[in-house]
């Protein structure tokens, strides 16, 4: 069998696993075996796996695969941020993800699509355009190498925190990404309380809706705006979503799930969000809803539309929401000098929505010069 028909065992999650082992006359507990080797002890050589036959070895070898992501970079920035661009299938599409280490957390953020659909106007990697969806293998193959190369290190604990804020939205590639999320949080994987483990939307509400029915993950919210009109502008999903109908999304998904919490995104945008009207606006919206609220200093990058708030202005915003009960924090900026922080994410890949292409036009329209960098 070529290694293009085999059966990538990354994609697999538990029940997916055991399926598989019992279409080649195996007993399902196989899957569990071979789960702790693959992801608990980074073993992907099926010869390795010494408690399994010899005769089940050779099926493997001739049925299945365990296929990564190559990594193409690993920076390290000044702040011990860490970012690592993977080529996902040879070298036309690759993305990144990165390890953001906390005391003794090590959280990753993982990348769920190649780019974009959603072109937010403050984000770098919605400017790049959209390729497709990543696999479940190529989605938790971000995981495996960032875990491994942990314990390598010395951290024996590996990664302990996930937040599915990389590029994309993991939402609008909803199969992938709760297949993934088992395998995430399997005792027999990566052990990771689900707890410890955040999707992030801007706001898809069907996929919002149907997410409880899968998992009970903590959920965060780009919001970045406290009224339409100017989410239409920041987030131009809101035009279809808006923020009723996305705060509906958000208390359902607390009362299905009593005693969570959810994390709204806001970006600080000098001028345009920063405002005390604006902080008085979000907390009337935000009132009814257990809540918690980052506020993300803009990260700037090349041709970016916006500033980032001054820091009085952060302060001012925050001290507002916090007297009205609102549980706030400011998000330190980490890995800006590896372009490793928030919004800042672009990988290398063909953009089938030709979105780069006519928006280097529209730079080229403004400033009269042609950007010849890639």
């Amino acid at each position: 069998m070529s290694t293009q028909t085999k059966i990538n065992l990354l994609n697999l999650d538990r029940p997916s696993m055991e399926q598989f082992f019992l279409s080649i006359g195996e007993k399902p507990f196989r899957a569990k075996q071979v789960m702790q080797w693959i992801h608990q002890r980074g073993v992907t050589d099926f010869d390795q796996m010494t408690d399994l036959a010899k005769s089940l070895r050779a099926r493997l070898h001739d049925q299945a695969v365990v296929t990564l992501p190559e990594v193409s970079l690993d920076q390290k920035s000044k702040d011990g941020t860490r970012k690592w661009l993977l080529h996902m299938d040879g070298v036309e599409n690759a993305v990144e993800c990165v390890l953001i280490p906390e005391d003794k957390r090590m959280t990753l953020c993982i990348s769920s699509q190649v780019g974009c659909t959603l072109n937010c106007s403050f984000c770098s990697t919605g400017k790049q355009g959209f390729n497709r969806n990543l696999t479940t293998a190529e989605i938790v193959g971000q995981l495996f190498l960032a875990h491994h190369a942990l314990v390598k290190d010395g951290y024996e604990n590996g990664i302990t925190n996930v937040v599915m804020m990389g590029m994309g939205e993991p939402l609008l590639n909803f199969d992938a990404v709760m297949s993934a999320l088992n395998i995430m949080c399997d005792d027999f994987s990566y052990c990771l309380s689900k707890r410890r483990v955040t999707i992030s939307t801007a706001g898809v509400v069907p996929a919002m809706m149907k997410l409880s029915e899968f998992t009970d993950v903590s959920l965060a919210v780009s919001l970045h705006a406290p009224n339409d009109e100017l989410r239409d502008q920041l987030v131009p999903l809101n035009t279809k979503y808006p923020i009723k109908q996305l705060l509906d999304a958000c208390k359902a998904y607390v009362e299905e799930h009593n005693r969570r919490r959810i994390t709204f995104e806001y970006v600080m945008l000098k001028g345009i969000n920063d405002s005390l009207e604006h902080a008085q606006q979000l907390v009337k919206i935000l009132k009814h809803i257990p809540s918690k609220l980052n506020l993300i200093p803009f990260n700037p990058y090349p041709h970016a539309l916006y500033e980032c708030s001054s820091g009085n202005a952060i302060h001012r915003f925050r001290e507002y929401v916090v007297n009205h009960g609102i549980v706030t924090v400011t998000r330190k900026t980490r890995g800006e000098d590896i372009d490793a922080a928030c919004g800042q994410l672009v990988g290398k890949f063909k953009d089938k929505s030709r979105r780069s292409q006519k928006h280097q036009l529209s730079i080229e329209s403004i400033t009269g010069h042609t950007n010849v960098s890639n």
